[in-house]
């Protein structure tokens, strides 16, 4: 029960997820998992096959990508911002790399999970992900 009001105080503060409902949100707790990384990990390498999708809730992190053969900062991750969906939604390899700025804590779930309980906001993920795959390609110009 601990865990599960932890993690609900955590996702309310998640701006997708603030439109679902307290039933949706208590599934969802179910099915999250707590990872720990250190400092300077990559959480998630550019071109890999993706199967989570994070939400940080504690730390900073950073995305990188590829861009004419060089490695590019295109985004910065603080506590309750999430990332991994593109690969996810997409059936694509991974966009950008994440690499964690700091100590991190990240809540995971897996891509069963995901689509499974975050189908109903998948029309809002994809939205935010347009205006994400928008940003990298500005930069990519």
């Amino acid at each position: 029960m601990k865990k599960r009001e932890r993690y609900e105080n955590e996702l309310k503060s998640v701006e997708l997820l603030q439109t679902i409902d307290a039933y949706e949100l208590s599934q969802i707790c179910d099915a999250l998992h707590t990872e720990k990384v250190s400092k300077d990990t990559k959480i998630i390498a550019q071109n890999e096959e993706g199967n989570k999708f994070y939400i940080l809730e504690e730390g900073e992190a950073y995305a990188t990508k590829i861009i004419d053969g060089k490695e590019e900062k295109v985004m910065d991750y603080t506590k309750g911002m999430y990332f991994g969906e593109l690969a996810l939604l997409k059936n694509e390899p991974r966009a950008a790399s994440v690499i964690a700025k700091t100590d991190c804590v990240l809540l995971t779930l897996d891509r069963k999970a995901f689509k499974r309980l975050l189908g109903p906001l998948e029309n809002l993920l994809k939205r935010n992900s347009e205006a994400y795959v928008k940003y990298v390609n500005k930069n990519e110009q």
